[in-house]
């Protein structure tokens, strides 16, 4: 019997009412981050689930209180996970999650967030991932201070456990493709003006547990650093930034030490209709053990939206080059650290992370009308090192390699489909093929070729 039945029938009531009245809310989109949403507009609004998103608690209405909240269902099939290592073969199971938040304003200078999270996994043969199951946590609880608050330029300090999410995901990401998203206890401090954001952090790491308020903080700074954004007219975007972690035991296929990585790079991108692209590159150095880091990353991501054509497709090309170890040896660690990565950066659910690799992945999507978009990738994938492993979507080693000889690791076909039914409601279903490669077949006993199909209903309030 799954779990929270009783939560099942309860959220089904939630979205019947909704749907019938989800004409009457407001038209703003939400966010990734759901504490980014500002409903400061619907002040006046006299619709009566508009309440809900901006509730007075004061005559003058500058102390409001907005409410919100997300359920997700999930069920997942998969044949051949890790290649048939675990000779597990078909594998199939349902995972849920629920979150309920509450955003109080007091003026316009301070605020307090708090958000509640429920992740849960059932049928699956081999247990529990780290990604699948939280029973219940608190996921943010911050306060912000509005230290600056002009039109044109504001200075915010945010003080708590709250999710960061930077860039296009490849460093630091809350992870939404997996059902337990990450998050952070700390301190940040965000500048913002016309043209140029920049946020500042000093970070520790939440460990996620699989219990009811189990959670714990790490008690030492494991993420630090500044990002910034700038807007280049006409031209797209710059994002700048440095990044730093700590870990006392971070395991690479070089061995297990201590880790205090230190990254900077820089990312050039523009988005919308026409000619769009994501370049990004950055260069990691510091200490692992005793030995240095020098590891890299570079990616290319070009593509055009034909914007006046029938399905306004679009269509891109991909190709990511990261670094891994060129010997046990040398003295140097040249294996590259994605620090917090987003779980599906190459594709909905990879076999292969973002670490020794080198892909190339074409891409096209669809908007097979109005509501219903396609999206069609082959992802091809080799080691970089021979002297070095393939790692998990996570950054963590997956199995060794250099045993062998071979560099291919597979290739990725996917197809994936989005349906809004409205903003409230979304159903998304992909179907994956990862035809295992030459270096596969070499380090796994009786390798398997995997296929994975999901289809995920989402709701947001």
């Amino acid at each position: 019997m799954l779990k929270s039945a009783p939560s099942i029938l309860f959220l089904k009531a939630i979205f019947i009412t909704v749907l019938l009245c989800s004409e009457t809310f407001s038209s703003q989109s939400f966010k990734l981050l759901r504490y980014d949403e500002n409903y400061e507009y619907l002040k006046d609004s006299t619709k009566s689930y508009d309440k809900i998103k901006y509730l007075p608690l004061n005559e003058k209405k500058d102390i409001y209180l907005s409410l919100g909240g997300e359920a997700r269902f999930e069920y997942v099939d998969f044949n051949n996970e890790d290649w048939g290592r675990l000779n597990i073969g078909h594998n199939d199971f349902f995972l849920q999650r629920y979150d309920l938040h509450a955003d109080w304003h007091f003026g316009e200078n301070f605020r307090i967030f708090s958000q509640i999270r429920s992740a849960l996994q059932n049928g699956r043969k081999n247990g529990s991932r780290g990604i699948d199951e939280d029973q219940l946590n608190i996921q943010n609880l911050f306060l912000d201070a509005g230290l600056v608050n002009k039109e044109d330029q504001k200075l915010i300090l945010r003080l708590g456990r709250q999710e960061l999410d930077y860039g296009s995901g490849r460093l630091i990401s809350v992870r939404e493709g997996p059902n337990a998203r990450l998050s952070f206890t700390g301190a940040k401090i965000m500048y913002s003006s016309k043209n140029i954001s920049v946020d500042a952090f000093a970070m520790m790491a939440d460990s996620v547990r699989t219990g009811v308020f189990d959670n714990t903080v790490s008690k030492q700074l494991n993420l630090w650093g500044l990002y910034s954004k700038i807007i280049i007219p006409e031209a797209g975007n710059l994002d700048l930034y440095y990044l730093g972690i700590r870990r006392d035991e971070s395991v690479f296929e070089a061995g297990t030490a201590r880790e205090k990585r230190h990254t900077v790079g820089g990312r050039l991108w523009k988005y919308g209709g026409g000619f769009i692209y994501n370049l990004e590159a950055a260069y990691q150095f510091g200490r692992f053990g005793n030995e240095k880091i020098s590891a890299w990353t570079g990616s290319i991501d070009i593509g055009y939206l034909f914007e006046n054509f029938i399905f306004r497709p679009s269509i891109n090309l991909r190709n990511d080059y990261i670094s891994g170890d060129h010997s046990k040896n040398d003295g140097k660690l040249n294996t590259f650290n994605p620090l917090y990565p987003k779980g599906g950066y190459f594709g909905f659910s990879p076999q292969v992370g973002p670490v020794n690799l080198i892909d190339i992945h074409p891409y096209m999507t669809l908007d097979l009308t109005s509501k219903l978009k396609m999206q069609m990738d082959v992802v091809f994938n080799w080691r970089y090192s021979l002297n070095d492993g393939v790692y998990r979507p996570s950054g963590a080693l997956s199995r060794p390699g250099s045993s062998s000889d071979e560099r291919y690791i597979g290739t990725a076909y996917l197809m994936s489909f989005t349906y809004n039914f409205n903003k409230h409601f979304s159903l998304v279903s992909g179907l994956q093929y990862f035809h295992k490669g030459p270096f596969i077949e070499d380090i796994i006993q009786d390798a398997k070729s995997g296929v994975f199909w999901n289809i995920r209903l989402g709701f947001k309030l």
